[in-house]
This record gives structure tokens, C-alpha cells and sequence, in this order.
């Protein structure tokens, strides 16, 4: 059965036992780099899932401060190029323009590392407005939570290389989510998929199959989310960053533990 995102490939099996090689069938993850051009002005190219690009858009707007509310953002358009990759044209609204044109001119500044520059390194550090959503979420719920996870992966399944970033209700329901080849590009949709249906992502939590790096911790401080959960480990500055922000954040989720910071 085709699962979108996935394209099969054979690949040589090889076995330790000294068993006869074959050839096998396997979905392989799709990955292609995503050109994002924002009212007319190449802002990124990302390596993603051409998947969902529309729910990646609007939140990609939102995660880097381009647009403060989905009401900014007008319309975005994805298409195949000849190149080998997609382009992602987005439209928002004139108020975005500001925003858009310095974080556009920083973008131009920055070497291969991505972080070269005094000022493009004090951007990547700089304040950001504290979480003052609170809820009431139960260790119960998160574990039922990351249990259930794997019900709604169904890129993860086919190919065994999908992150998953999952929106859920304070029992630990599972209301959306979303999956990419890179864990910031499934954050990003699953921003965006809940913004475009209107759930507040401020009255729930999110679960994510990734460990916690400092840029995941950024985008649910952006996004006023209360409770990060993720199934990997935290790096120290992912902590640091949560707790000086006021987000809960607990990692290393699994069956029988958790670790809040």
C-alpha cells in the first residue's frame, strides 16, 4: 500500500550468520530540499518531507516570529521542481514584511555553521517572552500519551525514519500529528495542522519522538506551549532554556519512567 512521504527502493541484505545476500524491498523516507520563498524574498532552503507543506509553512511563519497570529498568514503554494526539490512559495500579510526583510538581511550574514556572527549568535539567543500557559497534566497521561504515539505514525512504520510530533489533550489523548524526515520540520507542521484547525496549542501538550535540543525547546516557548514531552533525552541547554522560560519540559519518556526537569 503507498504511503505518502515514502518511495520504494531495493536494497542489498547482507547477514552476520554468513547467510546468502538478497534483494529486498524496503519504503525508504522521503527527503528533498524544500526552497521557502516568503513575498518574494528566498528566506531558507530546509531538507523536509514534501508532505503537508502547507501545515509546514504556516508553522515554519509562526516558529520564527515572522507572523504573530494565523490570521497574518495568506497562502502558501508548493510545487515539484526541476532541480530535484520543492519550492514553497508563502504569501503573508504586509504586517509580516518587517520581520521578514531582517531576518532575511541576518540570514545573508550567517556563514556555514549558521550561528557565525555576534549578531546572528545574539539572535539565536535572544529573549523570548515567558510561557504563561499552565496544564494540569498528570505523569499517567504522559505516559499514555507516548503509548499511543505509535498509532498515529504512519510514516514511522513504513520506514522506520520518520520523527513524529504529536498535539495532545490533558488526559493524554492524541488529537493530531504530524511526521518528517527532521524532528524541527514535524514541530513545525504540527504548529501549523493545529493552528490551521484552530486548537490552541496552549491548552495542551506536546509529545515528540526526537531528543530535546535547544531549538525544539525554542519553538514550544514561541508557541506558548505549557508541556513538552519528548522521548529522548535533553541537552543542558535545552533545560536551561525551559526552566529560564517557564516551560515544563520532561524527556527520556518511556513505559515505565520519565524525567522532568
Amino acid at each position: 500500500m503507498p504511503v505518502e512521504g515514502a518511495q520504494p527502493f531495493c536494497l542489498r541484505e547482507h547477514f552476520a550468520d554468513g547467510a546468502a545476500s538478497r534483494d529486498v524491498d524496503r519504503l525508504l523516507i522521503e527527503e528533498a530540499p524544500v526552497a521557502i520563498e516568503i513575498n518574494g524574498v528566498g528566506y531558507a532552503v530546509m531538507m523536509a518531507t514534501p508532505t503537508e507543506l502547507e501545515d509546514y509553512a504556516l508553522g515554519f511563519c509562526l516558529s520564527e516570529q515572522l507572523i504573530a497570529s494565523p490570521d497574518e498568514f495568506v497562502s502558501a503554494d508548493a510545487f515539484a521542481v526541476d532541480a530535484g526539490g520543492w519550492m514553497l512559495r508563502v504569501q503573508l500579510a504586509a504586517s509580516g514584511a518587517g520581520p521578514l526583510l531582517e531576518r532575511a538581511r541576518l540570514r545573508l550574514s550567517e556563514g556555514s555553521c549558521g550561528l557565525c556572527g555576534i549578531e546572528s549568535l545574539e539572535q539565536v539567543m535572544r529573549p523570548l517572552a515567558p510561557v504563561t500557559s499552565r496544564l494540569e497534566v498528570e505523569p499517567a497521561a504522559m505516559f499514555r500519551a507516548a503509548e499511543a504515539l505509535s498509532d498515529g505514525q504512519v510514516l514511522g512504520r513504513a520506514t522506520r525514519a520518520a520523527h513524529a510530533a504529536a498535539l495532545c489533550a490533558a488526559d493524554g489523548t492524541i488529537l493530531l500529528v504530524r511526521e518528517d524526515v527532521g524532528r524541527h520540520n514535524a514541530l513545525d507542521k504540527l504548529l501549523g495542522a493545529a493552528a490551521r484547525a484552530g486548537l490552541s496549542v496552549a491548552g495542551h501538550f506536546i509529545v515528540l519522538t526526537a531528543r530535546c535540543s535547544f531549538e525544539l525547546v525554542q519553538k514550544a516557548v514561541i508557541a506558548q506551549v505549557p508541556l513538552l514531552v519528548t522521548i529522548s533525552a535533553a541537552s543542558t541547554l535545552a533545560i536551561d532554556q525551559a526552566r529560564a522560560h517557564g516551560l515544563r519540559l520532561v524527556s527520556l519518556a518511556r513505559r515505565d519512567s520519565l524525567l522532568e526537569a
